[in-house]
């Protein structure tokens, strides 16, 4: 048994949705993880991670239409508006999705869907400069 951690650095250009999958697949294969689990941490207040299909990407857009009519940017709406319009909106969705997600690995291979993909989803309409901490636990 053993455990390995990866710092993962992503530049965001705004409010989407960045996928991070192949990256994580690289340090998996890497290392020549067996089995275990993965655990992903955001280490962020206004994004979060999310499990989500790749193959169209309609998915996404509709996932970032959706949250935006959820959670309007509406500075009158809230009283922490300190960084702007985005500021609370960003908190209210990163609260309402993951900061964390644990998967399995098996036999050497993340345990995802078919169409399933991991992805940063940042709530900021600026570039911001993020961290996913990934740490294995299990055999090499």
């Amino acid at each position: 048994m053993k455990q390995e951690f990866f710092n993962l650095n992503i530049t965001t250009t705004g409010q989407k949705l960045y996928e991070f999958t192949d990256q994580t697949i690289q340090w998996i294969n890497k290392n020549n993880f067996k089995n275990g689990i993965l655990n992903l941490s955001i280490q962020h207040t206004s994004a979060s991670l999310i499990v989500q299909e790749n193959a169209d990407p309609d998915v996404q857009t509709d996932l970032i239409n959706y949250f935006d009519k959820l959670v309007p940017m509406d500075n009158k709406l809230y009283v922490h508006t300190t960084e702007g319009r985005d500021d609370m909106p960003a908190h209210i969705k990163s609260a309402l999705t993951n900061n964390q997600i644990s998967l399995s690995i098996k036999d050497s291979e993340l345990l995802l869907g078919t169409w399933q993909g991991l992805y940063l989803f940042e709530h900021r309409l600026e570039q911001q400069n993020r961290s996913i901490i990934h740490h294995y636990i299990g055999d090499i």
